[in-house]
Formats: C-alpha cells, structure tokens, sequence
C-alpha cells in the first residue's frame, strides 16, 4: 500500500511539474516533453490514420498547439490523455478537411455509429495483443491492425499499446465508457479473425 501511495505521488509531483512549466510557457520543458513522448505521439497517429505521410505536420502542430494552449492542462491527470486529446481533435480537421471522413464514423462517414448495443466486456482468453508479447508476433499484429476500421484500431492501440485506462480513453475518443469497452471488444474480436484467417490461408 505504501509503495502504491508513493507512485502516485510522484505521479501527482510529476504532472503538477508539468503543468506549471505549461503555464509558464518553458521551452526547455517542451523539449523535454517531445523527446519523452514524441515516439509514443508520432506511433499513435500513424495507427490512427493507417498512414505515415501527414503524420510529421500533425505532429509539429500537436507541439505546437501544447505550447499555446499548456495553461489549459491542471495537472490533475496524467500528461498522455490531453496530449493524445489534442492530436486526435487536429487529425480529425485534417481529414474533414481532406477526406470528409470521421474517426467516429466506423469508416462510413454517412453511418455514425449509433444506438448500438453496448458490446460486452473482452472474455478472459488471452487477446491477440497478450498472445503476440508471448510469440513475439509483434510486426505481424501491427500489420493486421492495419486491416481495421480506424475507431477499433485506435481503441487497441491506445488501451494495449499506450496502456491507456478506459476512462482516459474515454476523454480522449469523446466517448462514452460504455462506447470504449464495444470498441475494444469489437476491435479483438475482428483482429482475432482477421489473424486466425492469416493462419488457415497460410
């Protein structure tokens, strides 16, 4: 229990640091900032988009926007969440902008997902993600994720990659928990078969 209390001080010190340097606009933080996060950043949106080219401009921005807009970070919660939040609102206007497509609209931009029922929890059976850290199946799961509609991608990648709680993913997708557990379970279960459907091809 004490080393548990001791984490999340440091935790809190940390985040708190983090926010006051924001605020006070501190360019030797930011630096600090894109170097501890920028791999994580620049991963995340290439999974979102399912593609590398606008990624390093977004990525530019996403920085961009954390040094204008630090004062709006309190840190109260951890410093992955609202940066993620800020780079999915930027990628979303980009392909507005380019594709009229949303990241919300299951890959049909006149079919928002609505009114589902809400997906029940992933079963306890090892998920493809656990199965490959066993395998080291690593590449050829990031190379079936690809496959997916991007909300079921992002929805994995951000709970099993950047390990993510589900009420941060919340925040950052703007969606409900509820929203967040379908996608995660959906997202599974179309990996699952798209690799078991690999395997027999094989």
């Amino acid at each position: 229990m004490l080393e548990c209390e001791t984490l999340a001080e440091a935790l809190t010190t940390d985040t708190q640091r983090i926010a006051r340097g924001l605020r006070q606009r501190d360019v030797a933080l930011l630096h600090q900032l894109v170097e501890q996060y920028q791999f994580r950043l620049v991963r995340y949106l290439i999974y979102l988009l399912g593609s590398r080219d606008p990624v390093d401009d977004l990525v530019q921005e996403t920085w961009l926007r954390v040094l204008e807009h630090g004062r709006s970070y309190d840190g109260r919660s951890r410093f992955e969440p609202w940066l993620f939040t800020i780079a999915r609102n930027l990628t979303i206007d980009h392909l507005r902008k380019r594709r009229n497509v949303s990241l919300d609209s299951n890959g049909h931009p006149d079919h928002p997902e609505q009114n589902r029922e809400p997906a029940p929890i992933a079963s306890t059976a090892p998920s493809p993600f656990e199965l490959a850290a066993r395998t080291e199946e690593a590449h050829r799961i990031a190379h079936t994720l690809q496959s997916l509609e991007p909300i079921y991608r992002e929805a994995l990648v951000l709970r099993f990659q950047e390990e993510l709680s589900l009420q941060e993913m919340s925040t950052v997708m703007g969606v409900p928990l509820t929203t967040v557990s379908s996608r995660i379970y959906r997202g599974l279960a179309t990996l699952r078969e798209h690799m078991e459907g690999d395997e027999h091809a094989d």
